[in-house]
């Protein structure tokens, strides 16, 4: 059975490609983004498989 970890981080609106492309080159997959707690920041939701 396969096993996932999972990272929460926030996004800056500006920069949000080179986050995204950063996390995923080191194997995360983008699961979901949703509101931070003002219009400028974003939450993503990110999962990879478990290693071992």
């Amino acid at each position: 059975m396969q096993k996932w970890e999972y990272l929460t981080a926030p996004l800056l609106v500006h920069n949000t490609k080179m986050i995204l492309d950063n996390f995923g080159d080191d194997g995360w997959e983008l699961v979901a983004i949703v509101p931070g707690l003002n219009p400028e920041n974003l939450v993503a939701y990110f999962k990879r498989p478990k290693a071992g």
